[in-house]
């Protein structure tokens, strides 16, 4: 009888805000309620959690109330703006202040920093290629605010003379004006940096050349075939950039012995099982008698292997071969050994 009598709340001028929360809540699905819990911290749950067990009867044009309420408070919101004020005070409500400090010096100023920073992973020979048009003492401000070891093989691109004149400036340098900073920084961005962002587009041949580069050779042959049918000249452009496991011959005697130490020993069996004979004799004359003798051994004692296992060995190869090129430890040829390829 006493839940018969119990009151149904309907005024939502009595609802406080842990109680609008805990309807709010309960009207939900378990998968949307469940994506909201994951937000809250304990203190809130444990609050949350507690007002509803308190919360007794609710009647439907309560809970229609607080809806329409919370919609309207979202829609006559309007349109959310974004500053640096508003992004401030949400990060002063979970982060400590000194982070939060160097999370808005990093977005807010100076604003040379994320532009130094982006230009320190600009290739040497790429970044020498622009600052040899320069102002030398341009160049030395540009030097002096990227990383020691990045400034010098950007140095060693530049004509001698030139770099020359740029060490010469770099140690006659005094503190640089914010003013000329400023300047060099908004140039770089203008001139420099937008042009890098459009040329570093990949070619829609080269992105498709490394995805059949990791195709198995059955689905490669497919897929290769079927496009020389359709399109003989984005096919060949494509083999054309391909990297395959023999390609691998191409590489000098220092390149292999870094591969093969690399690489798992225990799969470089599977790997060499359908390589042809010339390039397992470059890996061959690149190991120690012993070693060699021991993976012949072992290459034997295999027997028949599954073409699918080869082809997953050799792609593995050909990736870390990739990762080397990349870290420069070693250098990639094409297949007609003419120019290294840059991944």
């Amino acid at each position: 009888m006493a839940a018969a009598d119990e009151k149904i709340r309907d005024d939502i001028k009595s609802v406080s805000g842990a109680e609008k929360a805990a309807i709010f809540m309960l009207s939900l699905t378990d998968d949307h309620a469940a994506a909201i819990w994951d937000l809250f911290d304990e203190d809130e749950i444990r609050e949350i959690s507690v007002t509803m067990s308190n919360l007794g009867q609710v009647s439907s044009s309560l809970v229609e109330k607080l809806l329409v309420e919370f919609a309207g408070k979202l829609s006559g919101s309007g349109a959310i703006v974004g500053s640096y004020e508003a992004t401030q005070r949400l990060l002063n409500r979970f982060l400590p202040d000194d982070r939060v400090n160097q999370v808005m010096d990093e977005i807010r100023g100076p604003a040379g920093r994320t532009m130094w920073e982006k230009l320190g992973n600009v290739n040497e020979q790429v970044l020498a290629n622009y600052l040899k048009n320069e102002y030398p003492q341009t160049v030395a401000v540009v030097l002096s605010k990227i990383k020691s070891d990045h400034a010098a093989r950007v140095l060693g691109c530049l004509p001698e003379d030139f770099a020359l004149e740029v060490i010469n400036r770099m140690l006659r340098m005094e503190a640089v004006q914010k003013e000329i900073l400023e300047k060099v920084e908004q140039t770089l961005r203008a001139e420099f940096m937008s042009n890098l962002s459009r040329t570093n587009r990949r070619d829609s041949h080269e992105m498709m050349a490394d995805i059949f580069n990791n195709f198995d050779r059955q689905t490669e042959g497919r897929f290769m075939a079927s496009l020389e049918e359709r399109n003989r000249e984005a096919a060949e452009k494509i083999k054309a950039l391909m990297f395959t496991f023999e390609d691998l011959s191409q590489l000098d005697p220092g390149s292999i012995q870094t591969l093969l130490r690399a690489f798992d020993k225990d799969k470089l069996g599977l790997a060499l099982k359908g390589a042809s004979d010339s390039l397992r004799d470059l890996f061959f004359s690149n190991m120690s008698e012993r070693a060699g003798k021991i993976l012949k051994e072992d290459m034997e004692v295999m027997g028949p292997v599954r073409l699918r296992d080869v082809d997953e060995a050799q792609m593995l190869m050909v990736n870390i071969a990739k990762d080397l090129a990349a870290r420069g430890e070693i250098m990639l040829a094409d297949s007609k050994g003419e120019d290294e390829l840059v991944y």
